[in-house]
């Protein structure tokens, strides 16, 4: 029998068409729709750890929370467009998000990882970078990058004009 996905999910628009390429692709498979999230102190930076701001317990739950109904979000979509799905949601702690995707992947034993791909390019992409670039770089199992929706869009309308 066929492994578990794993499916990167934050929500966003170019999660949900990851999620429904691998429902559409691997259907009645078994999937863990992953979440992750950044703890709030994290969020806000190091600047304002040093003027003195605080992070409630209270409000670090609140963003633990926010990511748990996101990942089961996701879940319920995976399990109505066919998928056998369970949700997980993870604090990237020490770990960027890339790495927390391993570990996940790892620990689920999963056979591959699901992930959308924002379409950065240009300056953006070269700032920030991309997670789906990241695990493709440092996966030690197959990764799948689905095509953000929009760049589907621009890549049909102007082949020349679209890169990333």
């Amino acid at each position: 029998m066929a492994g578990t996905l794993l499916i990167a999910y934050d929500g966003s628009g170019d999660a949900k068409t990851a999620l429904d390429y691998a429902a559409k692709t691997f259907s009645g498979r078994e999937a863990v729709v992953l979440t992750i999230w950044e703890p709030l102190m994290a969020q806000l930076g190091v600047a304002e750890a040093f003027v003195g701001a605080t992070v409630t317990e209270e409000e670090e739950d609140a963003v633990e929370k926010g990511a748990q109904q996101v990942a089961e979000d996701g879940a319920k979509l995976a399990n109505e467009a066919g998928l056998k799905a369970t949700a997980r949601w993870e604090s990237e702690g020490a770990q960027s998000v890339w790495q927390t995707i391993e570990r996940v992947a790892d620990e689920s034993d999963s056979d591959l990882i699901v992930t959308g791909s924002r379409g950065l390019t240009g300056l953006h992409s070269l700032l920030v970078g991309s997670v789906s670039a990241k695990v493709l770089r440092h996966a030690q199992r197959p990764v799948l990058v689905v095509p953000s929706a929009h760049l589907v869009k621009a890549r049909s309308e102007s082949p020349e004009d679209a890169e990333a």
